[in-house]
């Protein structure tokens, strides 16, 4: 259903939850949680009681964030596959579904913003459409400014791989194996990450957000992302600013 983001959050924080695996540490989540998490014998729900901080906030899920629990607002995705894995579970969840890719902008139940022909990068400031800058999180940062936010915490925005050479706080996509000897795969081929072209859209972002007064903290403190400031979600919390 094509939709245009209305005017909901006028003046207030917007948190945006991507993937990576930061947020694990950021909330205390205890190993053998994540463990469970990570082997699939548990859902990602587990990772809510942890994440309370966060359950009065405006919330956008990125990809399978919507997973953690309900109390997220909407989650916002940009891939045709990953709607097909996750239909099901996405139609059982109460809160916004949001997507850009064109294919799905039929679906009754998804409201779908297309990509701003005018704005590959940056922020698009037109409520109905989104820039993609290669990432549903970073394209969801147009989606929480033209809902009226006036300042964005992005969470789980590593745009690296873990200390554990995980790329996510999950082990739900099916990825290519990660590196093993000298950022090599077992066959000799080269592991193409895509961080390069996930970060390119940012120092963009950063300029559009400055010139509309909003915003942006990155509380993803080992960030590849430097356009922002950054800090922890303890901070935010100890200086009341969360």
């Amino acid at each position: 259903m094509i939709w245009s983001v209305p005017n909901m959050w006028e003046g207030g924080d917007v948190w945006i939850l991507g993937g990576g695996p930061s947020i694990i540490k950021q909330f205390d989540i205890p190993p053998e949680v994540v463990q469970d998490v990570m082997n699939g014998v548990v859902s990602p729900s587990i990772y809510s009681p942890y994440m309370s901080f966060l359950h009065d906030k405006h919330v956008i899920g990125i990809n399978v964030s919507y997973l953690i629990g309900d109390w997220i607002d909407m989650v916002f995705f940009g891939d045709s596959k990953f709607y097909e894995r996750h239909k099901k579970g996405m139609a059982a969840f109460p809160g916004l579904k949001i997507t850009c890719h064109p294919k799905l902008s039929n679906i009754s139940w998804v409201k779908y913003l297309s990509k701003d022909p005018r704005k590959s990068q940056g922020i698009s400031f037109r409520p109905q459409h989104i820039a993609w800058n290669c990432n549903s999180g970073a394209a969801a940062i147009s989606v929480a400014a033209n809902a009226g936010a006036k300042r964005i915490i992005l969470l789980g925005f590593d745009m690296s791989l873990g200390e554990d050479k995980s790329r996510h706080w999950h082990r739900l996509y099916k990825v290519t194996p990660l590196p093993t000897v000298n950022g090599r795969r077992r066959d000799g081929r080269a592991v193409a990450l895509p961080y390069k072209r996930h970060l390119a859209g940012f120092p963009q972002i950063a300029s559009d957000a400055k010139a509309r007064r909003i915003e942006i903290i990155n509380a993803s403190p080992t960030s590849s992302i430097t356009v922002f400031p950054k800090c922890t979600v303890k901070e935010l919390i100890d200086k009341g600013n969360g």
